[in-house]
């Protein structure tokens, strides 16, 4: 208790010597949400339309888990590249171009009837997202102060949160109304809308990292940084949050559209408000942690998360759902957390940090995608379940490496 007492005296102390006017602060947060969901909307809406693209492609529900969730595997590529460039890469120029460039593979995608290259597309959709996603993550690391950090990673993870409900409904709704291929035109739209958007917020002026070319090589930055306990533990932490998050939300797809829910594609797209409680909550975890620490955000938000895989178990539709939204709400929750002490936990070059944690959060996706595929197909959604209650429950172990 003292030592969260002296923490919070030190963060009252900062926050005087840099107040920040309201406005801006709701403006800031608005803008990065705003970026984030026009960044990430690509990731988890092609998830909505899994039993329409099993029935267009005719493979299986694992083949198609498999390639619409491809796009980590270009993600974990991408933050590392990113990691290495960092001192070289302009990060404002850098986010509003790779959002441009995402609007091409995300236009491709409505003009092929190929799985090889339904994957490929989604993987290059991945890079241009992750390259995105971490120059914001590192820009917000490095250009606001250790007050406003908090906030600002709590914005964009809840512009991320955004991006699940709004991209799923948006999905399934112009996709059921449509057709398959004028969703993913749509979202191509997003995407340039999404560039301009950075363009104008964050701006074209340099921007580069404030690491010298004197300093330790990115190599030399992550060896180093593999030698903090503490971030080692995040970064086992970030595999199995997203693990869990795409293996929950991809197959749970197949078992609503098959008995004894049997939903057709327009309520599979409705059924994703059970994301909506996740857009209230996530942006409380700012304040939680600077309340309760991060260890105890985060064992609360993992406490949640177990207890809605458990209700995903009954063959109930409203106390699925239910399980579904405790699931989105409290892993959303515990990767704000993480995220931010990720940024704290690192003693230097954040950028390294970012991309070794994102990288593994990342591959954490389409390992869930796969193997959670392989077991759904042979043992059935029950087993799948427990894997992921096993999982999640790792996550809170490796949480304890985390301060108070």
């Amino acid at each position: 208790m003292a030592v969260t007492a002296q923490m919070t005296g030190m963060a009252e102390e900062l926050a005087k010597k840099t107040p920040e006017d309201r406005r801006m602060v709701i403006r800031r947060s608005t803008m990065i949400a705003l970026i984030a969901f026009l960044t990430l909307i690509d990731l988890f809406g092609s998830q909505a339309l899994l039993p329409t693209l099993v029935e267009t492609y005719g493979v299986s529900p694992a083949a198609m888990g498999f390639a619409v969730n491809a796009s980590t595997i270009g993600m974990a590529f991408a933050s590392l590249v990113v990691a290495i460039f960092a001192r070289r890469i302009d990060r404002k120029r850098g986010i509003w171009m790779c959002l441009a460039l995402l609007s091409i593979p995300t236009m491709l995608l409505a003009t092929t009837d190929d799985l090889t290259t339904f994957t490929l597309l989604r993987v290059a959709q991945g890079v241009f997202m992750s390259a995105a996603f971490t120059l914001t993550l590192t820009y917000l690391s490095e250009e606001c102060s250790l007050t406003a950090v908090g906030g600002a990673m709590a914005a964009y993870i809840t512009g991320n949160v955004a991006s699940n409900l709004l991209g799923r409904l948006l999905a399934s709704e112009i996709a059921g109304n449509f057709g398959l291929a004028e969703s993913f035109y749509g979202f191509a739209a997003l995407n340039l809308t999404g560039a301009v958007v950075a363009y104008f917020y964050i701006g074209a002026r340099d921007s580069r990292g404030h690491d010298t070319a004197d300093g330790p090589s990115v190599i030399e930055a992550w060896l180093d940084h593999l030698k903090n306990a503490k971030l080692v533990a995040m970064v086992g932490i970030g595999f199995i949050l997203l693990f869990v998050f795409v293996a929950t939300f991809t197959y749970a797809n197949f078992i609503l559209a098959q008995a004894p829910f049997d939903l057709p594609q327009t309520m599979i797209g409705l059924v994703y408000f059970v994301f909506a409680p996740a857009i209230l909550t996530t942006p409380l975890a700012a304040a939680s942690v600077a309340r309760y620490g991060a260890r105890a955000s985060f064992h609360g938000a993992i406490a949640v998360s177990l207890v809605g895989l458990v209700l995903l178990l009954t063959p109930v539709l409203a106390v699925f759902l239910l399980g579904l939204a405790l699931v989105g709400a409290g892993l959303f929750f515990a990767q704000s957390v993480a995220t931010g002490y990720v940024g704290r936990t690192a003693t230097h070059d954040q950028a390294a940090a970012n991309g070794l944690y994102l990288a593994s959060y990342y591959l954490g996706g389409i390992a869930g995608a796969f193997v959670i595929g392989q077991v759904f197909a042979a043992l059935g959604w029950t087993v799948a379940v427990m894997v992921l209650l096993a999982l999640t429950a790792l996550a809170w172990a490796l949480s304890l490496r985390m301060g108070r």
